[in-house]
């Protein structure tokens, strides 16, 4: 299988506090199983606004488990709630947002309160709360964005990049990773295709048979941001090395030999995403299986990075879904496809 797998053996949680908003969702989920399975935390602190979500969860853990976690009811943009929620908490890992493209394009609203707002609220409520590490989930669509949705991350990582100044001499660090496309996620094309499939479909919806994305598993994009953990300094977007994927394979690893619909790009949407732009080249160190965007500020020091032998990326590098060196085939969609639960995750 392609995508390659993170190391998180230096990453130490025992003993700490940490507090996941959007922690109900396909991420939060995954990461909490992925805490307790390893680590030794103090507690785990799930804050989400679903009340029946934090239910669902919480009769999903073994007794043992439900001991370490708790379950806060809140929403990012409720600073007061927030800042409640974060006392005596050590790692915040932020992936609550509003991600869903088109009802971003139709509520624009709500998503620049949720996606932007409730960023600058984890950016206030950590300081104040001296939290010691901020770690907030972005996206591909985040980079040269043209659906909102896009923007509001793209705002989000710059507050959260900026945070760093903010916080100088609270010791608080916020850092930023991004990855593209999960597959089996909720609300992903991969639950999608399926229910149509069982409906009895006869063709899929494919947007553009040129289309290309990054693709990571669910359980790689959380190991991915645990390895970030021990390296931060502060100010960093983590973009890990995952393969790139053709829609059209995608439906043929589904389903071989049905046929494709060709319905068109839909508003806000790419044939291609990007990670790492060519501006941003210059500033971008290559980590072997990763690569870390340096801010553009002058507290960032990468004379560690330089020492091990890691170096800035080439001048005109760009890292997009189309022009990258790994990809997946058929048969290996085929096979991570069979390790994701019909509803998805």
């Amino acid at each position: 299988m392609a995508i390659k797998s993170f190391d998180t053996s230096k990453t130490d949680l025992n003993g700490k506090s940490i507090l996941i908003t959007g922690g109900t969702g396909s991420f939060g989920k995954m990461l909490l199983k992925a805490i307790l399975r390893d680590h030794n935390p103090r507690r785990v602190i799930i804050f989400a606004r679903g009340e029946y979500n934090h239910f669902l969860l919480q009769n999903s853990l073994p007794e043992e488990h439900v001991k370490k976690v708790r379950f806060f009811i809140g929403d990012v943009r409720d600073m007061d709630r927030l800042v409640m929620a974060m006392r005596g908490v050590d790692v915040v890992v932020h992936a609550a947002a509003q991600k869903q493209v088109p009802l971003a394009e139709y509520n624009p609203f709500e998503c620049i309160r949720t996606n932007v707002i409730g960023a600058e609220n984890v950016v206030q409520a950590s300081i104040r709360a001296g939290v010691k590490q901020v770690i907030a989930l972005s996206t591909d669509k985040a980079v040269n964005p043209i659906n909102l949705y896009g923007a509001s991350k793209l705002a989000s990582d710059k507050i959260f990049v900026a945070a760093n100044s903010l916080a100088a001499a609270t010791g608080t660090r916020f850092a930023v990773v991004r990855y593209g496309n999960v597959l089996g996620s909720r609300g992903s094309v991969i639950p999608f295709f399926r229910d149509l499939l069982k409906k009895g479909a006869t063709e899929l919806p494919i947007t553009d048979l040129r289309m290309t994305r990054f693709w990571i598993t669910l359980e790689e994009a959380v190991n991915f941001t645990l390895s970030c953990m021990p390296i931060i300094q502060g100010g960093e977007i983590f973009v890990p090395k995952i393969p790139s994927m053709r829609l059209p394979d995608l439906v043929e690893a589904l389903s071989p030999g049905m046929a494709i619909k060709n319905v068109g790009i839909r508003p806000g949407e790419k044939l291609h995403e990007i990670m790492i732009t060519e501006h941003n080249a210059s500033h971008t160190v290559d980590m072997d299986d990763r690569y870390v965007i340096e801010p553009e500020w002058h507290f960032w020091d990468r004379t560690n990075l330089v020492e091990k032998g890691y170096k800035t990326t080439p001048e005109g590098f760009e890292y997009s879904s189309d022009k990258n060196d790994d990809w997946l085939t058929v048969d290996e969609l085929r096979d991570i496809l069979a390790t994701i639960p019909e509803g998805g995750e």
